[in-house]
């Protein structure tokens, strides 16, 4: 009985499973003559209309003002029609092998591929989404014949035209027709004019691994542009292409490993390559952005307007400021880039971008935007670190001792190693100035307070508040060290910018704008722009910040009084950075209606010499800013409030307790100073770091860094004062006159900020 109920069970199942086959083949077959019927209906171009195809609109890109032209997309179209055996073979079957490797045997369409994508975007909840499943044929009728819209319509149409277009032409008529109309990026058309603008070479001349590079391009011909941003993005596209030709037997394990290690070189773009072009970073950094969410084909026939953020004036200045100075920092100091940019802090309007001194420039790859490069910002991360703290209470008064300090917390406090896991950074100039408060220590970029108020603020939220501010390239906490206060981390100069925006914006974050208007060829409005804000940082702690980056008399020791980065007549802040070695050297600067960051280096991130980053970058930076400020109103910062009721003595700037010193001075006693200075410690050992004006730690060696910052605190004291002595030591100097003998020999010096 229970081998009949078994075979039943089994008899049943396997009916069910045929019904449900059946009920489905009939659904298809009814859903097919359904769709025969209504494809009978479609009205569908005239293929002989192919030689007419669309001509594309152009789409103009403009200053601020909408008057100044930067740029034209289509003004200096390049396409040249080559017959199908003057391209090479190996651009042939690169194309093939990446976009279609069913190309010679499919019949226009390939229905896996589109029931594929179809599954794939009805996963995604979109059954028109991004998944295309398009033959060679398919792209071809999509960019002569259709318009852009999604329809299931319009893919019909082009199924159909794809196969009526196979029986009309041949494959390699087809192909032919493919490689003569793909674009490769700006005005480029088809492989001849992709090899002659790429390599300098004829289409039948190239090599295999630059023929992978060609068939790699058309995919997104503006974010894999050799010369864009996402070079990395194509040279894994071009791997990927070499791989799928071995795999289809198109070319030889020799020829691909050959090719595969091949080092190919892509002529630099020049002024007739681009045709007429102002602002040539900025434009190519918005049309990247345009593509991105419009699309190649709307901006290749729309004709639209599109009138930018961009202050032409103020652009063209700087190019000529940049370009200028960038030569003198290549002869005095081996320093072959630099790159700028101005930026609104009010609106997050870009007002200027300047990507390199000079964007033809074969020699030092000009046309590399080294503004959105990630590179190590040295000190110029400071006042991120610094602000952190304030909002957790830490005032600008507050003492931390400069002394020399073995951070690694399972390192001998005496120890001076900085080998992982011990770290015992050095400042700029190898001097220690003993209490300091962090006033002085952020105007002065001194290293070692920086690192200790950086585990007083966190490194976690000193993350966050980075990145609410606008910096996009730092990781999570668990990535860095302490070290991230002294430029570990790595951030480019137009998030930079923003970031600092914040801070002469009074805590306001403005959000990034690079368009004003896009325009269609009617006049419609198509993207009408408006200013958005978010608080991000109170404004008192904005305050405490410029106050800081602002003050003549607190940064004299590391520049000298009224030097080159003060303004006697406005209100302007600045902070420099640098790096090991001298590889980046900043100064990132702003008034309360202008931000100017300014960096100096070198593409490949060989060492500058000779010089300090001080005297490196602040020319142009000084130049472009004083030009930007010219044109704008006198605008003051607000001065920060201090409240100091309730803050515990160290916090609020008094390292030495100094409570009873009127009471003995008044009865006549003989002043103790090994009483008095008996109680000097580490800010640790009087305040719990995240919440320095509660309680005291109850037992201050519980915190990990407290062991060694007491031990360098306390043998300061002893070097400094002498306990046993009970008149004052000889050796005793003010902070003043530390800071005024730091001066004579200080001027103009901050390098080799992280160690």
């Amino acid at each position: 009985m229970k081998k009949f109920f078994r075979w039943r069970k089994s008899w049943s199942f396997k009916n069910l499973f045929l019904n449900i086959l059946v009920f489905f083949v009939a659904v298809g077959i009814i859903g097919l003559g359904a769709s025969l019927i209504w494809v009978s209906t479609l009205e569908i171009p005239n293929l002989d209309t192919f030689d007419s195809r669309i001509i594309a609109q152009s789409t103009k890109i403009y200053d601020r003002t909408g008057e100044v032209l930067l740029y034209d997309l289509h003004q200096d179209v390049k396409r040249t029609v080559l017959p199908f055996d003057d391209i090479s073979q190996f651009i042939k079957n690169a194309t093939i092998a990446i976009e279609d490797d069913n190309f010679y045997n499919h019949i226009g369409i390939e229905p896996k591929s589109i029931l594929r994508a179809v599954l794939a975007n009805l996963s995604q909840g979109d059954l028109l989404g991004g998944q295309g499943g398009s033959t060679l044929t398919q792209q071809i009728i999509k960019n002569a014949l259709l318009q852009k819209d999604k329809t299931i319509t319009r893919k019909v149409t082009e199924w159909i035209l794809a196969i009526k277009l196979e029986r009309k032409l041949s494959k390699d008529e087809i192909l032919a027709i493919y490689l003569n109309e793909s674009p490769y990026g700006g005005t480029i058309y088809g492989v001849e004019e992709a090899a002659q603008y790429f390599f300098g070479k004829h289409a039948h001349d190239v090599s295999l691994a630059e023929a992978a590079y060609i068939a790699s391009v058309p995919q997104a011909p503006t974010r894999l542009s050799p010369y864009g941003s996402h070079k990395d993005d194509l040279d894994k596209r071009q791997q990927l292409t070499l791989q799928k030709m071995l795999e289809n037997n198109l070319i030889t394990t020799d020829d691909y490993e050959s090719a595969k290690n091949e080092e190919v070189f892509f002529i630099p773009q020049n002024p007739n390559g681009l045709g007429s072009i102002k602002a040539p970073h900025f434009v190519m950094y918005l049309r990247e952005q345009l593509v991105e969410k419009y699309g190649e084909k709307v901006l290749s026939e729309n004709g639209w307007k599109i009138t930018t953020t961009l202050d032409w004036d103020l652009q063209k200045e700087a190019e000529r400021i940049v370009a200028e100075k960038g030569l003198i920092n290549v002869e005095k100091y081996h320093a072959d880039n630099a790159g700028l940019v101005a930026i609104d802090p009010k609106t997050g309007d870009l007002l200027a971008m300047v990507g390199s001194r000079d964007y033809f420039s074969e020699e030092i790859d000009g046309n590399f935007n080294v503004t959105l490069a990630p590179r190590q910002p040295g000190s110029s991360i400071k006042p991120f670190i610094y602000a952190t703290a304030f909002t957790k209470g830490y005032l600008p008064d507050t003492v931390v001792f400069d002394v020399k300090t073995q951070f690694g917390v399972t390192c001998p406090p005496n120890s001076w190693s900085s080998e992982s896991p011990c770290y015992s950074p050095s400042n700029y100039n190898g001097k220690y100035i003993g209490p300091i408060n962090l006033r002085n220590a952020l105007a002065q970029s001194l290293n070692i307070p920086a690192v200790k108020v950086l585990y007083l603020a966190g490194i976690k939220d000193s993350l966050k508040l980075a990145s609410d501010m606008g910096i996009t390239t730092l990781e999570s906490a668990d990535r860095y060290g302490l070290t991230l206060v002294l430029g570990s981390g790595e951030v480019r100069l137009l998030d930079m910018s923003y970031a600092y925006g914040v801070f002469a914006n009074n805590g306001i974050k403005a959000t990034p704008r690079d368009i004003l208007k896009i325009e269609d060829s009617s006049g419609n409005i198509i993207e009408d722009s408006v200013v958005t804000t978010k608080r991000v940082l109170d404004e008192n702690i904005t305050a405490m910040i410029s106050d800081i980056l602002s003050d003549d008399e607190a940064r004299s020791p590391l520049w000298g009084r009224n030097s080159i980065v003060n303004f006697s007549d406005r209100d302007v802040a600045s902070k420099t950075g640098s790096t090991n070695n001298l590889k980046d050297a900043w100064l990132m600067g702003y008034a309360p209606n202008l931000v100017v960051g300014a960096w100096v280096g070198n593409n490949d991130n060989t060492a500058m010499g000779g010089g300090l980053s001080g005297l490196i970058v602040t020319p142009m930076w000084r130049e472009v800013m004083n030009y930007g400020l010219a044109k704008l109103p006198k605008e003051e910062f607000p001065e920060p409030v201090i409240n100091k009721s309730g803050v515990k003595p160290m916090v609020r700037g008094e390292y030495i307790d100094t409570s009873h010193l009127i009471d003995i001075i008044q009865s006549g006693q003989e002043l103790d100073f090994n009483a008095l200075y008996n109680n000097v410690h580490t800010i640790l050992y009087f305040v719990d770091k995240n919440n320095p004006n509660g309680p005291a730690p109850l037992n201050p060696a519980n915190d990990s860094q407290f062991s060694n910052w007491e031990w360098a605190v306390q043998t300061w004291k002893k070097e400094t004062y002498g306990l046993t002595d009970k008149t004052t030591p000889n050796n005793q100097t003010t902070d003043e006159q530390i800071e005024e003998n730091d001066s004579d020999n200080s001027n103009d010096n901050e390098d080799n900020e992280r160690d």
